[in-house]
């Protein structure tokens, strides 16, 4: 029983927290707040910092919420961030709603709103950017809200989040909003040192539950049988329908995926719509939905079609009859009549608008969509179905981790709307029952940091402080945070790995001889085979190489891919500072392709010619089947003698002569009559194995301290090098231009700046020659060059190759990851569109998505905007670069996405 005194206090408290700004908020909200927002308000209220690692769709957005309420309440500034435009441009919207037209803007690089308003919507890249120029619009900040905060991780935009932690002003509180994590109370400690106290509140419950299937054939199975305890055990009808499915049947391969249409169907059966079907391709998604709309299969009611007709009809008003069909608008209205959409970065902004708004509606039913749109996008549904476990990361197909698979079915199961989500995985070959049920029942992932200095950010940090001091604040980052804690960890593994090493010892003994020695001997003959084979494959590359000197436009050559030989004609060569000639051609079967020295290992020929007229097209597909009718005749009246091989200088037989004479003397060796030789060379094996594993682990011990400020340091002797610092670090008018670019490529630019390689372009060029600096070729797209435009255009694309191949070199020998190459497969592209041309001849010329064009064309616009506010950049450049931007900012372009 209570004391009068405790009762008073409690009464006192009740009292108090009535008058809260949270019970404010709370009283706004047409719900109650779960336990973990509770939590974390109460901590905001109380002047911490939080961190809420909470499942997709859980309601973390509430706390970010409550934080901006609180700023307003103080009569003060929030700022809200998140790491794509898409996601900052939904957050707009949704703030906007609460707080009025005139109380909120929009900040995303290319697109301002109303920035003097208390509550800012932006990119991470943007506040950043704020922090190193010393933006007037930081002062009275309060709150900064960083959304999707766990996208520290990613290697190539992660690193931001950790600089504007790191440099925000102190009295800044910080939300960082992260999905589940299973090193969210490492993350939270780190906080806590750079930031002040920070509560870390983490919330693994998900408000809707969400059930695992697999579908096998036309069946969707439960992933996992009930059990009287807590225990997972795989569905053993799911496990037998698997195995018939997997097995051969009278000589026949086993089933493959099923199709998509079937998928709808079994998911309309069921009841899992309205169902997001991810498929990790842009071509896979059009693709679905063409299969689905050739089966016939209409799931809107004829109302349903109505109102979505009304709403696309109204939301592309503004879009010129021309431009529609070069979008394809008939076929994607017709889509989504029948309930059916694709979802991916090569829709124009508005078209994925559309998309999002008709689905979060309950009009479509069916969405395809690539894994961006896991990414915060709230457009929930029923279902979400897989159809791989892998994607292309960029440089391989990789098999997804836990983390992406939960993030991904996180979609499933709306709040208020359903009682549960369901995630639906379709078996393969490729994809068998075990692979879904490790993802599944990994509910969490490790956040590492992918934090690592720039060229930007050290010569921003030198401005503002001693190279000392620089070093202390890197040494305060989340990466070197982690290092640091890790050494304990790999000390512990040293003493393990010596403690294995030292138990291998004794299986290093033979009583014929020096096991050692006999084991060193193998070695030397492995790498003299290695050197060898890789002499052999230089004399190929030397062949190709002297081939491909020879090649002009119009040879036809003949070349071996795997065992496949086809004739092609070559229509453009390029040289690549890193890569060397690049030859265009049209194939025979009249695919364009771009060929370099590793394409052309199976050997080339060069084996006639073939007039190319300049009314031919090598980019449309018109043109290209006429090259390749041309080919295919030339072709058919040639002699098929076999490609003369790439060869290059003959061995000298010294390789060969060395290489017999260790094999000669392994085969004198005593032990190698050794009758136990295998069992002894395991043992060497394993001696190895353990030793190579305890230098590893010492190597990462001594590679740990300071490897962040050691990279910071290799990036400051380059910038030394080549005028951006000088003495004392003072930072140099050259390095005052580098301050204010942010780009991959932020060094390329500046040379090419203070350099003068584009002062003599005009604005059409210019905004054509700032593709370089922010266009990155798709792996599944073709590569173009910079054909179709001016020489002057040529020229300073050619200077600019050869810059970076220079400041490549000298990447390499300071130690620094390169800078990725410039890329100029949208130059022609960009060029024609800010001359004037028409979009459906830019996009028919350059086989372009109108998406990808659109989201490049932002980027340049990005990028022309900050070459025209550097002061120090040359006065005619500059100008050039506002009128470039009223060039390219036209048409679908200008567009706005909100």
């Amino acid at each position: 029983m209570t004391s009068p005194a405790e009762r008073y206090a409690a009464s006192r408290a009740r009292a108090a927290r009535a008058k809260s700004e949270l019970a404010k908020f709370r009283a706004t909200l047409p719900f109650e707040l779960d336990p973990f927002q509770e939590d974390a308000c109460e901590a905001l209220e109380e002047g911490r910092g939080v961190l809420v690692a909470a499942p997709t769709g859980s309601g973390k957005t509430v706390v970010g919420l409550f934080g901006v309420h609180l700023a307003l309440a103080r009569g003060r500034r929030a700022m809200y961030t998140t790491p794509i435009k898409a996601l900052s441009n939904q957050k707009y919207l949704e703030l906007k709603a609460i707080h009025g037209e005139g109380g909120v803007g929009l900040l995303t690089g290319d697109i301002s709103i109303n920035p003097g308003a208390p509550v800012i919507v932006m990119t991470t890249e943007v506040l950043r950017n704020m922090i190193y120029n010393r933006s007037s619009a930081l002062e009275g900040l309060d709150v900064v809200v960083m959304d999707e905060v766990h996208y520290l991780a990613d290697r190539f935009r992660g690193p931001v989040w950790e600089e504007v932690i790191i440099h925000l002003p102190e009295r800044v509180q910080v939300i960082s909003l992260s999905a589940t994590v299973s090193n969210a109370e490492e993350f939270g400690d780190w906080l806590t040192e750079v930031r002040g106290p920070t509560e870390v509140v983490v919330w693994e419950h998900r408000p809707v539950p969400l059930w695992q299937h697999v579908m096998v054939g036309k069946t969707i199975y439960d992933l996992y049988t009930p059990t009287r305890t807590d225990e997972l055990r795989i569905n053993p009808e799911l496990a037998a329908a698997a195995r018939r499915s997997s097995a051969p049947r009278s000589g026949r391969p086993p089933s493959r995926r099923v199709n998509r249409a079937a998928v709808v169907r079994a998911l309309d059966g069921g009841a899992l719509l309205p169902a997001i079907v991810f498929i990790f391709s842009r071509a896979g998604c059009e693709a679905a939905v063409e299969q689905v709309l050739h089966s016939g299969i209409d799931l809107t009611t004829e109302q349903e079609a109505k109102r979505i007709r009304t709403v696309v009809e109204h939301r592309v008003a503004g879009i010129p009859g021309e431009d529609l069909g070069a979008l394809g608008f008939l076929r994607w209205c017709f889509a989504l009549e029948r309930g059916v959409a694709a979802h991916h970065a090569g829709l124009i902004p508005l078209f994925k608008e559309i998309v999002e708004e008709l689905f979060t509606a309950g009009l479509l039913k069916v969405v395809y969509a690539t894994e961006t749109l896991a990414l915060g996008i709230n457009m929930p549904a029923r279902s979400v179905v897989l159809e791989k476990l892998t994607k292309w990361d960029g440089a391989q197909h990789a098999r997804l981790t836990p983390g992406e698979y939960t993030q991904l079915t996180g979609r499933a199961g709306r709040r208020g709307i359903d009682v549960e989500g369901h995630a639906v995985v379709l078996h393969s070959p490729e994809v068998d029952v075990e692979s879904v049920a490790g993802l599944a029942s990994k509910r969490t992932y490790p956040l590492r940091s992918a934090f690592r200095a720039t060229y930007n950010m050290s010569v921003n940090l030198l401005a503002r402080m001693s190279h000392e001091q620089a070093r202390e604040v890197l040494q305060t980052s989340f990466a070197q945070f982690q290092a640091d804690r890790g050494v304990v960890g790999l000390a512990r593994d040293v003493r393990r790995a010596e403690a294995a090493l030292e138990d291998t010892t004794g299986g290093l003994v033979c009583d014929r001889g020096d096991l050692r020695e006999y084991a060193r001997l193998r070695t030397l003959i492995k790498d003299a085979e290695r050197e060898f084979s890789a002499a052999k494959s230089r004399a190929v590359r030397s062949g190709v190489e002297e081939t491909l000197d020879e090649v002009r436009p119009g040879n036809i050559i003949l070349f071996s891919r795997g065992r496949r030989r086809q004739h092609a004609v070559v229509h453009a060569l390029t040289e690549s500072p890193r890569v060397g000639v690049i030859i265009d051609v049209v194939t025979d079967d009249a695919r364009s392709r771009r060929l370099g020295v590793e394409d052309l290992m199976g050997g080339v020929s060069i084996v006639g010619e073939l007039r190319i007229g300049s009314r031919t097209n090598p980019r449309t597909p018109r043109g290209r089947q006429d090259l390749a009718a041309r080919v295919r005749s030339f072709a058919a009246g040639e002699s098929r003698t076999k490609p003369r091989r790439a060869h290059g200088p003959a061995d000298d037989g010294k390789n060969r002569a060395r290489l017999e004479s260790l094999r000669a003397e392994l085969r004198a060796h005593p032990v190698h009559s050794c009758p136990d030789l295998e069992e002894h060379m395991h043992g060497v094996r394993d001696h190895n194995r353990a030793q190579a594993e305890r230098d590893r682990l010492i190597e990462r011990i001594e590679g740990r301290t300071g490897t962040i400020a050691a990279g910071f340091d290799r990036i400051r002797a380059l910038l030394l090098e080549l005028g951006y610092l000088g003495e004392g670090d003072s930072v140099t008018a050259r390095g005052e231009l580098l301050r204010r670019i942010y780009s991959e490529r932020d060094l390329v630019l500046a040379e090419v700046l203070n350099r003068g390689i584009w002062d003599h372009l005009d604005p059409s060029e210019l905004a054509a020659a700032v593709t370089l600096v922010v266009y990155e070729s798709r792996m599944d797209g073709v590569r173009h060059g910079s054909g179709g435009t001016t020489p002057a255009l040529r020229r300073a694309v050619s200077r600019t190759l050869g810059l970076w191949g220079r400041l490549n070199e000298r990447e390499r020998e300071h130690g620094i990851a390169p800078t990725p190459e410039v890329d100029e497969g949208l130059v022609g592209a960009m060029y024609g569109w800010a001359s004037g041309e028409r979009l459906v001849a830019v996009l028919a010329e350059e086989e372009l998505l109108p998406g990808d064009f659109v989201r490049w064309a932002r980027q340049v616009i990005d990028v022309l905007d900050q070459i025209s506010s550097i002061p120090t950049a040359d006065a005619a450049v500059r100008e050039n670069a506002r009128q470039a931007r009223v060039l390219v900012d036209r048409g679908i372009v200008a567009l706005s996405s909100v």
